[in-house]
């Protein structure tokens, strides 16, 4: 994933486009200081799983700006948000749909043997574990607390 970032950047400076060379810029400036935080604890580099959780990070944050941008009635501002998710986009992978996430919750249910709210923690980690990156788990937890009957 850091090589697809960073051949991404080198592209885009080649192309002279000033939106996705900032854009792909501060990937790489949040990706430097998490390895730097993590180096400082003792840890490695990011994998690619932090780092797809980072980029899901940066996306929910300008979604929350282009929110607020829009609803100020700032144009100019909020296209600019949504240009950058649309870059961030593309280094995620492809979510799942509303029936697809409803399939993995059931699976994960059943390959948890959960039997109530109090095994909503264990269909959770299974979710995260076998689709990472590709759920809402915000949605997604409603949606399992409301198949284990609570």
């Amino acid at each position: 994933m850091r090589e697809a970032i960073e051949q991404g950047y080198k592209a885009a400076l080649k192309a002279r486009d000033q939106r996705r060379t900032a854009t792909l810029r501060a990937i790489n400036a949040a990706i430097k200081d998490r390895d730097i935080d993590a180096r400082g604890r003792g840890k490695g580099p990011l994998g690619n799983e932090e780092i797809l959780v980072l980029l899901q990070k940066m996306v929910k944050q300008r979604e929350e700006s282009l929110a607020i941008y829009a609803h100020a009635g700032r144009d100019d501002l909020a296209i600019v948000e949504k240009e950058e998710i649309d870059i961030l986009n593309e280094f995620l992978p492809t979510g799942l749909s509303d029936a697809e996430v409803g399939e993995a919750i059931e699976a994960a249910i059943a390959k948890t043997g959960a039997a109530g709210a109090r095994d909503m923690g264990k269909v959770i980690a299974s979710l995260k574990a076998d689709y990472p990156g590709r759920i809402d788990f915000g949605r997604a937890s409603a949606r399992v607390k409301a198949a284990l009957g609570s």
